[in-house]
């Protein structure tokens, strides 16, 4: 890094510093702090959704699966892309709901203090696991942008001399100014720094396209002219799209379909879609970003939906980068021996030389302070919900009832710090993104089941509640690790020790130069590992005929891994007519024995006769979907049908409540309240199945129009993206 560089990062810092100390001012009681007040309006609402929404790992990880994967790696980041519309719904619940925390209406609906603690438990375990990934990634992608230099000075501040402990450097420093202007400023501070980093986050998401593209008119614009018969003179930016796909093959921008998007085929970006859908509403930062602290009901929706689509939207520009960057660095070692570098690489290399009258003005340390800005305002909110959740549902009710306001806010920062040390510690402990994401969002289960009908159904019992959570816990969390330890034998059985088909396509075509290089890079690779595997990778020239191979399949079903000596033997083999297309089938073959967890979601599949060797990594991911979600919801109604229901008076209360729509001034909207409270049966006109234990309500025009049109906005992204991929073809 140059002294531009760190003059654009110390400016960033400096600048969210002080706009904590400022926020940090107007904080006098709870609801100022973890709640801003309720008063913040469609602006900051957008900006808390997008930058809550938003984390260092996306474009990392869409910069990694388009390598990979081409343009369908898109869908990593863009699954959240059909939940979107929901959240037009979602956002008037928890305006209504009037907490400062999840928790808090876990208490209320299921009568239940200790309840509050559970949540408060899982809380802490997903904002810990989720914001850890994002130590992670930040670390990972920082090393090619600090440059070597630099990281071997600061991994000297520990006594090292291994790069690889950059993160130890690092992730503390990113730790202590998240913890500095979120713990003195309180929500109202992460919010307005979201303004800040949400616009440097779009400026993330376009800056690398301009310049990557005239990267390529001045890298390879004299071959391209010389083929297309011009001037290079003439070239302009815009021809940048010509050359990529010139250099990229075809089918690298494919959307759906493909022989690249087997990392992510149709079913399995509906499965994510459907798992996303359930498990959102009970993340513990929604109350706040999905509209809790929005001054009105229409701030909570304009801000929640518009956010996201803005996330939507970088996300598709995260993809193009992602592809120019298969055109421009195809022969970069960095980025084939780990793709998660590719967009840390491409910003060192596209960036560094910019300058302006020769003077180099500092766009690494831009990017830089970019990516920290989509991690520092995900950060900070996940700090100050989780701090909310400790105060409201364990420090208020069992350890200090009668504090003082200003008491509990202090106890609010100690908490907020806590998370985040606890996700500074798991990452340098762990340092695996996907590992540490996926954790996260699958532990959402556990509270989706109570949540959803609780919200809806009057006769979901506290005691169902527990049930469903205890079902959980132990069916997809204890007993896969507890059950081998019980019965060893298990690891041996040999019904259970079965991997998915090794499945190999071949594909016969025209050499592009992005193919010559990244061929050469493995070559590259191939010829200076001490331990190469395979077959030395064969070179290929630009034009000439290249058989282009895809391996998947070889996956434990249900272990983490399998242990033993194996052979492949083949089972099928189709070919087509023309011979440009060859599909190999392999089965794995030998005596296994079981390593890690058992994962007991797929033994229904096989007693129904499902060969499951014959799925694939992604179809396995799917089919992991319906016990997760379908069983707790079975659990919850019979046992709901079986238990007491809550107490009448609790009920009427909450379901009035829910149905009172929001006044944005705190005394009309308390009247409305006590009016609700004194006739709870004032909105009974508007359920859709009058006369039973059902409170769904009748969408209003304005339900209505909002869904419609963003589900509208969602076919209009899918048409972008597909439009974006066709310029220059």
């Amino acid at each position: 890094m140059q002294t531009a560089d760190i003059l654009v990062l110390a400016g960033y810092f400096i600048a969210m510093l002080f706009i904590g100390i400022i926020c940090a001012m107007r904080v006098k009681k709870q609801e100022d702090y973890f709640m801003g007040g309720r008063g913040f309006g469609k602006l900051l609402q957008t900006f808390a959704a997008f930058g809550s929404g938003t984390g260092s790992q996306d474009p990392i990880n869409v910069g990694r699966a388009t390598w990979t994967s081409g343009l369908s790696g898109v869908w990593s980041a863009l699954m959240w892309l059909f939940v979107t519309p929901f959240y037009w719904i979602f956002a008037i619940w928890y305006r209504r709901m009037r907490h400062l925390t999840t928790g808090d209406w876990f208490v209320e609906r299921y009568e239940s203090q200790a309840m509050g603690v559970a949540y408060t438990i899982f809380g802490f375990v997903f904002s810990i696991s989720y914001l850890s990934a994002m130590f992670s990634a930040i670390s990972k992608v920082a090393e090619p942008l600090i440059g070597e230099a630099t990281i071997l000075t600061m991994v000297s501040w520990i006594g090292s001399e291994d790069p690889s402990d950059l993160r130890f450097v690092l992730v503390p420093i990113i730790a202590v100014v998240v913890v500095s202007y979120g713990v003195i400023g309180g929500l109202a501070a992460a919010y307005w720094t979201d303004l800040v980093q949400g616009l440097c986050i779009i400026l993330l998401s376009i800056i690398l396209i301009p310049y990557g593209l005239s990267a390529l008119v001045e890298k390879y614009g004299a071959d391209y002219a010389a083929n297309a018969g011009v001037e290079v003179t003439t070239l302009s930016t815009m021809d940048g799209f010509k050359i990529m796909h010139e250099r990229v093959s075809d089918d690298s921008f494919q959307l759906f379909g493909g022989p690249r998007s087997g990392e992510f085929p149709l079913h399995y970006i509906v499965s994510l879609s459907l798992l996303g859908l359930v498990g959102i509403v009970v993340q513990p930062h929604f109350i706040a970003t999905g509209g809790g602290s929005a001054k009105s009901e229409q701030a909570a929706r304009i801000g929640l939906v518009t956010g996201n689509f803005l996330k939507r939207f970088c996300t598709i520009g995260w993809a193009l980068t992602g592809l120019i960057v298969v055109a421009l660095l195809a022969d970069s070692l960095e980025i084939s021996q780990d793709p998660e570098r590719a967009w840390g690489v491409a910003s060192r290399e596209i960036l560094g030389n910019v300058t302006i009258g020769g003077v180099y003005i500092g766009l690494v340390g831009l990017m830089l302070a970019c990516l920290l800005a989509a991690l520092m305002s995900t950060a900070d909110c996940y700090m100050l919900v989780s701090a909310a959740l400790l105060v409201r549902n364990i420090y208020a009710p069992y350890f200090n009832p009668n504090a003082s306001e200003k008491s509990y806010v202090n106890a609010g920062r100690i908490a907020g710090f806590l998370i985040i040390a606890g996700a500074s510690v798991v990452s340098l402990i762990y340092f695996d993104v996907l590992g540490q994401y996926v954790t996260a969002l699958e532990i959402t289960m556990i509270f989706a089941a109570p949540f959803w009908l609780g919200m809806f159904w009057r006769r979901a019992t506290t005691a169902a509640a527990w049930g469903t959570i205890a079902f959980l816990v132990a069916f997809f969390y204890l007993v896969p690790y507890v059950l081998p330890m019980m019965m060893p034998s298990l690891r041996n059985n040999q019904n259970l020790a079965i991997s998915t088909d090794v499945v190999t396509t071949s594909l016969k075509r025209t050499a592009t130069a992005s193919d010559v290089a990244k061929r050469q890079a493995a070559i590259t690779i191939w010829d200076a590992s001490e331990a190469p595997v395979g077959e030395r990778p064969v070179p290929v020239t630009l034009g000439s005929s290249l058989l282009d191979t895809f391996s998947a399949g070889g996956q434990a079903v249900f272990w983490k891994s399998l242990e033993g000596e194996s052979t492949l033997v083949e089972v099928s083999r189709v070919e087509s007519e023309e011979g440009s297309k060859v599909v190999v089938t392999q089965r794995k073959e030998g005596t296994f024995v079981g390593q890690g967890r058992v994962s007991l979601d797929f033994i229904l599949y096989q007693l129904l006769g499902m060969d499951l060797r014959k799925t694939d990594k992604a179809m396995l991911q799917t089919l992991r979907l319906p016990p997760r979600i379908i069983s707790p919801f079975l659990v919850m109604i019979l046992l709901s049908l079986i238990t007491r229901p809550g107490s009448k008076e609790a009920l009427d209360r909450y379901y009035v409540k829910m149905k009172t729509p929001v006044q944005p001034e705190i005394e009309d909207d308390q009247h409305e309240l006590e009016l609700s409270y004194a006739s709870p049966d004032r909105f009974d006109y508007r359920k859709m199945f009058p006369g039973t234990n059902l409170e769904i309500q009748k969408p209003t025009t304005t339900d209505s129009i909002g869904f419609i049109v963003s589900v509208g906005i969602c076919a209009l992204f899918v048409l972008l993206a597909s439009w974006v991929a066709s310029i220059g073809s």
